[in-house]
Formats: C-alpha cells, sequence, structure tokens
C-alpha cells in the first residue's frame, strides 16, 4: 500500500468517527463569532446613555447587588467602557450559578437582571467547549477530536495536491457545466473549498489545542521561550494586617480609584471581590476594545492596598515578553478578533466551511460505497 493510499484510510476512518463533533464545534464556532454584535443590536441594556455626572464606585454597586442576590457569590464589578452599562457579575460552583446585573453607571438603576444558564451564546459555547456533556466528559472529547481535525486538514492537503499541472486547473477552481452530477460538485466543495479554507481553520484548530492539552499548551509556550508558570494565581493578602486601623473609604473602591488613576487610556475595567481573608483584590484593565490580550491585570492586598506581584502569564502587560503575549493571544486569534471585523468574517466562513466537510466528506465516502456494490 502506497504512503497517499494509506493517508486516505486514515483520512477517510478518522474523518468518519470524528465528523459530528467537528461538525457541532464548528457550527457553534461561527455562531459564537458575532455575539458581540448580535448582542449590541438586540440587548439595549448593555448600553447606558453618558452623562457628565461621576461614574459610582464598585462598593455601590455591590450593595445593591448583594441585596438581590445575598446568597450568591459575587464575584467582580466589570465597567465595561464608556456609554456602557456596569455588571456585577456573580459566579460559584456550589450551588453552581452564574448570573449577571446590569446597573445604569451613574443612578445604580437596575437595568437587567440575568440568568447566564439560560442565554442563548452562553449555550452555544457550552456546546463549543463540551457538546452540552458534563465537563469531564465534553471537554477530553472535543480536544481529542480537534486533534485528529489537525491530522485530517494536513492530510487533506496532502492527498488535495495535485500530480500535474493539468491536474492543478482542476483543483483550484469549480468548473461546473450544465448536467454535471450533484455528487461530482459534492466532491469538489469538500476538496476546493477544504484547501483554500484549511489553511484559516488550521490556524483555528491548533488555537483550541492550546485550551484542548495541557501538554500542548506548555509546548507551545516552552517552544517560544516561556519562563513564567502557567498556573493562574492571584496574590495574597497578608491577614496579619486585618488589625490595622479601618480605612473610612471602602478598599476596592480606592483601588479602582487609584488604577483609574494611573491608567488614564484604559477601555474596560473589572474589580474582583476577594472571596476570602486572604485573597487579593484583583483588578483587570484592558486598553483596547474588541480584543482581550492587552489586559492589565494587577492584584493588590485588601488590607494594606499595596500591589502584589505574580510570576505567571496573567500580570502586568508591559512585563509581559514575546511567549506571553503569545498565549494571551490564542483566545483573540481563535475567534478573528486580533484582526478586528474581518478577522470575524473569516472566522465565520471559515467555520461553515469546516462544519461542511464531514457532511461532504460522507457523502463522497457513501457515493463510492453505492458505486462498488
Amino acid at each position: 500500500m502506497t504512503f497517499k493510499k494509506i493517508i486516505h484510510q486514515l483520512h477517510l476512518w478518522l474523518g468518519l468517527m470524528s465528523g459530528l463533533v467537528v461538525f457541532i464545534v464548528s457550527i457553534t464556532g461561527a455562531l459564537y463569532a458575532f455575539k458581540s454584535e448580535i448582542e449590541a443590536l438586540t440587548e439595549p441594556y448593555l448600553f447606558a446613555e453618558t452623562q457628565q455626572n461621576t461614574t459610582l464606585a464598585p462598593s455601590i454597586f455591590r450593595k445593591k447587588a448583594q441585596a438581590i442576590f445575598p446568597k450568591k457569590h459575587l464575584h467582580a464589578i466589570n465597567y465595561a467602557g464608556k456609554g456602557r452599562s456596569v455588571e456585577a457579575i456573580f459566579y460559584g460552583e456550589e450551588p453552581a450559578h452564574y448570573d449577571l446585573i446590569y446597573f445604569d453607571p451613574y443612578s445604580a438603576e437596575v437595568l437587567k437582571v440575568k440568568d447566564m444558564n439560560r442565554d442563548f451564546f452562553r449555550l452555544v459555547l457550552m456546546g463549543h467547549y463540551y457538546l452540552w456533556l458534563p465537563p469531564n466528559i465534553g471537554q477530553p472529547t472535543v480536544a481529542i477530536a480537534t486533534f485528529v481535525f489537525v491530522f485530517l486538514l494536513i492530510s487533506g492537503i496532502i492527498l488535495w495536491w495535485p500530480k500535474n499541472k493539468a491536474a492543478s486547473k482542476q483543483r483550484f477552481w469549480f468548473r461546473w457545466k450544465t448536467g454535471t452530477q450533484w455528487r461530482r460538485k459534492n466532491y469538489d466543495l469538500h476538496n476546493i473549498l477544504g484547501f483554500y479554507a484549511s489553511w484559516v481553520v488550521l490556524i483555528i484548530a491548533l488555537t483550541g489545542l492550546v485550551w484542548g492539552f495541557e501538554w500542548f499548551s506548555k509546548s507551545v509556550y516552552t517552544v517560544l521561550g516561556g519562563e513564567k508558570s502557567m498556573v493562574y494565581t492571584e496574590g495574597v493578602s497578608d491577614t496579619r494586617l486585618k488589625s490595622l486601623q479601618p480605612i473610612k473609604t471602602e478598599a476596592i473602591d480606592i483601588i479602582w480609584q487609584k488604577v483609574r488613576d494611573e491608567q488614564r487610556n484604559i477601555k474596560a475595567i473589572e474589580v474582583h471581590i476577594p472571596d476570602s481573608d486572604s485573597a487579593s483584590i484583583a483588578v483587570n484593565t484592558n486598553i483596547e476594545e474588541g480584543t482581550t490580550w492587552k489586559t492589565d491585570y494587577r492584584y493588590f492586598d485588601q488590607y494594606s492596598l499595596k500591589e502584589l506581584s505574580v510570576n505567571h502569564l496573567y500580570g502586568r502587560f508591559h512585563e509581559a515578553k514575546l511567549a506571553d503575549k503569545a498565549l494571551r493571544m490564542n483566545y483573540d486569534i481563535h475567534v478573528g478578533a486580533i484582526f478586528g471585523l474581518a478577522g470575524k468574517v473569516a472566522a465565520f466562513f471559515v467555520s461553515l466551511v469546516a462544519a461542511s466537510l464531514p457532511i461532504t466528506g460522507v457523502y463522497i465516502w457513501w457515493g463510492r460505497r453505492k458505486k462498488v456494490r
């Protein structure tokens, strides 16, 4: 059996085994591509009219939010940007809950209380991550199917590659004449569309593997020269300082104002509420709308208010090296946001093509079985 025949058999049977998972992951990825744009058109409570009044401090939103959900864990207060409402984020695992409360940033009026477990895009994301299965089953299934899909993309390019110039004319362009059978059209759709999309889809799949397998992400980070820990840990507050004279202004308000004064160009700021005596006050700031990789992660002792240092990927952006930035970019590359709207459009269309490949591939296989019979 020749090399190409072996590749063909592996391409066929691995494709049949992973096809359904690839279809679901690709379709959900396409649906998620324009999440922000669709929500901006359909969810008016995400926005608030800009006023000359000063934006209210996080402690005010915390108190109002905890009055609504007194038994749930308040994770953070998020200032999403100018002209946007303020979000109180409730998230916990025991019992499992994920809720958002949207406030007017100037009056603290409640604009919307939202159960994220019933949110459309949240459901789409759970399908993309876990196939709507328990995470311990769905996550490795998606990761393995993505790994197989990377092989299918590479093997597909090998099988597609023309032997000579005459064959290459057919491989690059659709040449459907009147009366061309659907079987032939389907074959061209699988091969020609698959070839053109495969180069972008391969990047999307590889960035997916960074989340799918720890060994893969560590390998990428190490090859790029990464030296920091990849395990996220927040700074630890010194509990010995609890006996200090209490400050009249709440700690989260002081830190929020301090960060705003130091970083005048930020577009969004998220203040995390300490969930224990030793937890720090984590503050995430972003200077760029539409992407996440430039986010600055800062941590402060909740008693002394001194800034704490961490030795992992998610620290100060100006301290990030090439390897750190590459891993930070992973999400924005995966969804196409790194290239703006054009990148999202590209991610959307190639995801649709990726979803079509298992379908057209099965049809090719089924047609050949009938032909053999």
